[in-house]
């Protein structure tokens, strides 16, 4: 008698990153035991334009950082089209719904900033079948892309 294989449980989170800190390297750690593999969603360059904030690293770079870590098993570039206009967080068009669509993971969790009332990914997963766990990473937000980069420009513009 064959024994049943087990299925693989994949486990997808998404976000900028960029830059990247510790409280992603935590959110990565704690989605990775979640199951047996951890996708990461890497929001592409046009996302930045999208929610209005200007880019620190490029991608493929962000990209390149973010598979070099342990937990992480592999990364995709999220698709979202250049766009002059700017839309809200919790819109389909600032979203990942496409690319949960298209890989369907068993589980999407989301760090310490995100709640079921503002991820538009929340109603995708209903749709899909993913489970949605939300505030993983040690200590909820810990740290934040936006703090890093204000802190040191404040610093910046003292010199």
């Amino acid at each position: 008698m064959q024994k049943k294989k087990k299925k693989k449980i994949v486990v997808a989170v998404s976000g900028g990153f960029d830059p990247i800190h510790v409280g992603h390297v935590r959110m990565f750690k704690e989605a990775k035991a979640l199951g047996d593999e951890l996708v990461v969603i890497l929001n592409n360059d046009n996302w930045f334009g999208i929610k209005g904030r200007t880019l620190f690293m490029p991608e493929q770079e962000r990209k390149e950082i973010i598979e070099a870590l342990k937990p992480v098993d592999r990364v995709i570039i999220s698709k979202h089209k250049k766009s002059k206009k700017k839309f809200g967080r919790s819109t389909r068009e600032y979203s990942v719904c496409n690319e949960l669509e298209e890989l369907k993971p068993d589980i999407f969790a989301n760090g310490g900033d995100r709640f079921k009332d503002d991820v538009p990914e929340v109603e995708t997963c209903k749709k899909i079948g993913c489970k949605t766990i939300f505030n993983i990473g040690e200590g909820g937000k810990v740290q934040s892309s936006s703090w890093l980069l204000e802190k040191y420009l404040k610093k910046t513009d003292k010199k």
